[in-house]
């Protein structure tokens, strides 16, 4: 496979992770905003510029930070890269560089979700959003079904590599705004808004019901992180973004003949986390563990792009 070809499908795994992310993320805050027992207010449209690293771009539109101006400029804002509309419109110009390598359901997927926003100008009021960005979920899901259905060759390998590498950085970056950022000065942890919070980050990475599953205890922040951490059960947690990476650089190494630094750095990785437990980590500092994890992420995706050949 041409180097250029592997890199669209892999940037085309990262843009539809990350205009998923977005849209549970402006989902999971409207949804907090409204709870009718304390609303998070402009704390929670706040977290979700920090989460997505868009504070300062929303800083420079001059626009009063309210939830339907936040909410425009992650969906259909499209003078920054992060807003949901960039980030499909990246991905379809990835999809449309690869389309013989894509099946006609998997190009389908990526159309779909671009032209959900086709001369849309505003995503409406809390109702609307929430049907826009549902919409957008739809056909990302379509999109992830459609890849695995695709034959388990390169194209395929590539596409679910960037999307692991994406969605780990995506949950390393949740946990750590909302450990140290979120909770207002003054509310108790474990209080209504802390229970409510730890609820939304679960709705984000659609692990509410897995967390019961995994534990008997009633809602506990310890056991939120343990979960977002270490258990590989979970397709969004960090050691599973993890594993996913490995094997799919294992696999790609074997296809192509190219190994090198990014599947050696992601196997060092992958060893230190399988000793990883939550317990330890948030005694030893949570906010230092999710900067290295963040910062050895972004060193694995220059890695990848150096052992691949990307141009």
């Amino acid at each position: 496979m041409l180097s250029r070809a592997a890199a669209s499908l892999y940037w085309l795994g990262r843009y539809v992770e990350r205009a998923d992310f977005i849209a549970r993320l402006v989902e999971a805050t409207i949804r907090l905003d409204a709870l009718s027992a304390r609303p998070a207010g402009e704390a929670a449209w706040q977290s979700a510029l920090t989460v997505t690293y868009c504070e300062e771009s929303f800083a420079a539109t001059d626009h009063t930070l309210t939830p339907q101006n936040v909410a425009r400029f992650l969906t259909l804002d499209a003078s920054h890269p992060g807003s949901i509309i960039r980030c499909l419109e990246a991905a379809r110009n990835n999809a449309r560089a690869v389309r013989t390598a894509l099946t006609r359901d998997a190009w389908t997927a990526i159309n779909r979700a671009w032209l959900i926003f086709h001369n849309r100008t505003s995503p409406g009021g809390s109702a609307a959003t929430l049907n826009l960005v549902e919409a957008v979920k739809a056909e990302t899901r379509g999109f992830d079904g459609a890849v695995t259905r695709m034959m388990r060759n390169e194209a395929t390998w590539f596409i679910r590599l960037g999307a692991a590498i994406e969605r780990a950085d995506n949950t390393a970056r949740l946990i750590d705004v909302k450990y140290h950022l979120l909770l207002p000065a003054g509310e108790p942890v474990g209080g209504v808004i802390d229970r409510d919070q730890w609820t939304t980050i679960l709705q984000t990475v659609s692990a509410v019901t897995a967390y019961r599953w995994v534990y008997t205890e009633g809602l506990r922040p310890e056991l939120v992180i343990d979960l977002l951490l270490t258990r590989r059960e979970l397709p969004r947690s960090l050691a599973a973004s993890a594993e996913e990476a490995l094997e799919m650089l294992s696999l790609l190494a074997k296809e192509t003949g190219l190994q090198g630094e990014a599947g050696r750095m992601a196997r060092a990785r992958m060893n230190r986390m399988q000793k990883t437990r939550g317990s330890e980590v948030i005694l030893s500092g949570l906010h230092e563990y999710l900067e290295n994890f963040i910062r050895e992420n972004d060193l694995i995706g220059d890695a990848i792009a150096r052992q691949f050949r990307f141009p």
